[in-house]
């Protein structure tokens, strides 16, 4: 208690909380002025995401019904862009991921942290590409300007990125380094970067003409700080979306609602991603691990003091 106590209480936090506000202001000014609508999360539903990979259930029954935490507001972004009237959307959405205690050993996991969940409507990668790229530059260059002095006393050194940011592909960097390419070109970069393909969940849109493509995309910071962002273009159409659900063993009934609108043709075609908001302060602010820049950490495997 004594070490949490003093951490809350610490100088450097304080610096750190001020690069956080001013990275939070200069997001929410890019979307205003990039016409993106900023709409409310939702903490609990009957259908989130699947979540492929090991974790615990964080669900609660309130009267008789089910009711998950979120996991990311994927399905509920695509859902949002059924309104004619919006175009491009994003949510500051708090997500619960009750993930092996082992993670804790990354320096960059939290089980309960906040991204901001951006979706666009009839728009594809590239366009995502460029549109986080200006989020990117747009966000340091503010960070530096207004947090210089905190960034001295954090002795960090921020430089914007030239754009745009290199891409590469997942396949060319698995034959050049092994699988775990993503920690090894992490370490190398100066820059934040993007891979493009990974077979992930359900929703993440397949090359009907190359099976085993996906259009979806991770961002990674640099100096070793790894994933940043992740997303992809979107399955819209119903026979591809339950095709790639069995594929993946994944509980239909469990998406009932969402399989009902997509059977109608009224899912549109979308793309996007979550940029996760802790990690992004972590990188800005130099931190070795990314309890350092949360007031009260949630860290895999960690018991909780406050």
């Amino acid at each position: 208690m004594h070490d949490a106590v003093s951490h809350i209480r610490s100088e450097k936090l304080t610096n750190i909380l001020s690069v956080q506000s001013a990275a939070l202001k200069a997001i929410h000014d890019y979307m205003y002025d990039h016409d993106v609508v900023q709409a409310m999360p939702i903490i609990l539903s009957p259908e989130t995401d699947p979540l492929n990979h090991p974790h615990f259930d964080a669900s609660v029954v309130y009267y008789g019904q089910k009711l998950h935490m979120t996991k990311s507001m994927i399905l509920h972004k695509q859902l949002s862009l059924l309104n004619d009237g919006v175009d491009k959307i994003y949510f500051m959405s708090p997500n619960v991921r009750l993930e092996e205690g082992h993670l804790k050993e990354s320096g960059r996991h939290l089980f309960e942290f906040t991204q901001v969940d951006i979706e666009l409507k009839n728009k594809t990668k590239k366009d995502f590409v460029k549109f986080v790229d200006g989020l990117i530059v747009y966000v340091f260059r503010f960070v530096k300007r207004e947090c210089s002095d905190e960034l001295k006393a954090l002795n960090r050194v921020l430089a914007a990125p030239k754009l745009p940011l290199r891409i590469y592909e997942s396949e060319d960097l698995k034959t050049k380094y092994g699988e775990n390419f993503e920690s090894i070109v992490s370490e190398k970069a100066k820059d934040p970067f993007w891979i493009m393909n990974f077979k992930r969940e359900f929703y993440d849109r397949e090359d009907k003409k190359r099976r085993g493509y996906y259009h979806n995309y991770d961002m990674l910071w640099p100096e070793g700080y790894g994933e940043a962002l992740s997303g992809g273009e979107r399955e819209w159409e119903h026979e591809e979306i339950v095709r790639k659900m069995n594929e993946r063993k994944t509980d239909l009934s469990r998406y009932d609602m969402y399989l009902k609108v997509s059977s109608q043709g009224l899912i549109p075609k979308t793309v996007g991603g979550g940029l996760g908001i802790e990690r992004m302060v972590r990188f800005l602010t130099g931190q070795k691990h990314i309890r350092d820049v949360t007031l009260f950490p949630r860290v895999p495997g960690e018991k909780i003091v406050f």
